[in-house]
């Protein structure tokens, strides 16, 4: 699958796209520094965008967090939390920005599409055309115990009602024409006679019927964006999102083997191969190896070592010296009923038996080996090295962009775009300027699918 002939470059036009990943609850994000801004200032949240459009970002989007995260039922104090309501943070920030897309992490099993839909609407025409909708789904009774209905959906059934409340809210999007409100001042009405529709719908989900206020923004609908990664998630992108963000983007022959499998998930339920755009979530680190390390350290504290591997061994660690060997225990079998915000891994022997290994190996202490088995993250190198990088991989079809996560708030995107961004721009694969307004313009995205007409379809592939 690697692909190292130059001469063998499938899209030698591609642009890369970036976002902003501006995380909800996390331990990535290094909140010990003394550099590091508050989580919840608005000023921070300005700055991030602002640095974000500066250097010409897709979009600013936020993650959700609807309960903190628990561990045998207390709370997880590692991480930082507390973000506002993203659609509240994202309407403050449209009226300080002008260009960069703005993207909502909502819920579909807690929210209703009535009034999400409405909401969404709202601020796709306050940003005029900027808005995005991550569609999230849960079904733990962890999270459920925040809502008034629990934890009521069975795991098979998230991404049924997700693909039906995506439904209903498109239909809310298109009940009104984009000629229904009346140009002429002396027009006898303001909404053109039969131009807004009722929306009625009675499915397994929802039952549905209301005259919809709002009219559309000049991109016709809020973009959607998706993240799932089982085979159950990709093919719910395949069928309904415009973006998807995944956890392949750091090795260049795994992004590609995504890339591809989505490409023929995009043929089978017959749209154009080139209609998804794929944008891993990564971090980037301009600067040496040893910059990484300290970075890692920082995410990576004694503290949340201990966590990590507490969750592993299914032990209470806390008392461990993080910087002394592994356990010498047996990891502890129980079964993940759910009500955990941090999940165990359901049969841990394997991996701890692999952990140990490569400890005894490498002399790694506990909090070495958290660092080297965990999960693998981002992109460290110089501006030249990065973007040489980053224009093979959009080039040859692996990714379409990045979904960027700052390890530091506020200024973490500082070097990205006053280093990074230039030397991009120097190989050709990174716009020099906005050539739009609105976000689905930004991603090069085609008009939304209930757009479309049959003939489109075929046309466009």
């Amino acid at each position: 699958m690697t692909r190292t002939d130059p001469l063998d470059v499938p899209r030698p036009d591609a642009r890369l796209h970036f976002g902003v990943f501006f995380q909800g609850v996390n331990h990535w994000t290094v909140w010990s520094d003394p550099a590091s801004g508050s989580q919840i200032d608005p000023a921070n949240f300005r700055h991030v965008a602002q640095t974000a459009e500066r250097g010409l970002f897709d979009a600013f989007f936020l993650g959700e967090g609807l309960r903190l995260r628990e561990v045998d039922g207390q709370i997880h104090d590692l991480d930082v939390a507390g973000r506002p309501d993203a659609i509240t943070q994202l309407a403050a920030l449209a009226a300080v920005t002008d260009r960069i897309g703005l993207v909502s992490t909502s819920n579909t099993t807690f929210n209703e599409p009535a009034d999400l839909a409405r909401r969404l609407s709202g601020l796709d025409l306050l940003s005029e055309g900027r808005a995005g909708w991550n569609v999230v789904t849960t079904d733990n009774a962890w999270t459920g115990a925040n809502f008034r209905r629990g934890g009521y959906l069975d795991h098979a059934d998230r991404y049924r009602r997700a693909e039906e409340f995506l439904t209903v809210a498109r239909a809310i999007w298109d009940s009104w024409e984009d000629a229904a409100v009346s140009g002429a001042a002396g027009a006898p009405h303001w909404a053109v006679p039969g131009a807004v529709r009722q929306v009625r719908h009675q499915g397994a989900q929802f039952d549905v019927d209301l005259a919809p206020t709002l009219p559309r923004s000049g991109q016709g609908h809020p973009v959607i964006f998706q993240a799932g990664d089982s085979g159950e998630g990709r093919d719910f992108a395949a069928r309904n999102a415009d973006v998807i963000f995944s956890a392949h983007g750091n090795d260049f022959d795994d992004a590609l083997a995504f890339a591809d499998d989505l490409r023929r998930r995009l043929r089978a339920v017959g749209r154009p191969d080139d209609d998804l755009r794929i944008l891993p979530g990564t971090e980037i680190i301009i600067g040496a190896t040893e910059k990484k390390r300290w970075i890692r350290l920082q995410q990576v504290t004694p503290a949340t070592a201990l966590g990590i591997a507490g969750l592993l061994w299914g032990l209470d660690l806390s008392g461990r010296d993080a910087d002394g060997p592994l356990p010498k225990e047996d990891p502890v079998v129980a079964e993940n009923d759910g009500s955990f915000g941090a999940r165990r891994i359901a049969d841990p022997r394997q991996v701890v038996a692999e952990w140990r290994e490569k400890a005894d190996a490498n002399r790694w202490s506990l909090r070495e080996t958290v660092i080297a088995l965990g999960p693998q993250r981002g992109h460290v190198g110089t501006p030249a090295g990065l973007a040489d990088k980053f224009a093979h991989f959009v080039r040859h079809g692996a990714v379409d962009g990045f979904n960027v996560t700052p390890y530091l708030i506020p200024d973490g995107l500082d070097d990205i775009v006053d280093l990074l961004v230039p030397a991009l721009q120097e190989r050709g694969v990174y716009r020099t300027d906005y050539t739009g307004t609105t976000l689905r313009e930004h991603l090069a995205l085609r008009e939304p699918l209930t757009h479309r007409t049959t003939t489109d379809r075929r046309r466009a592939g």
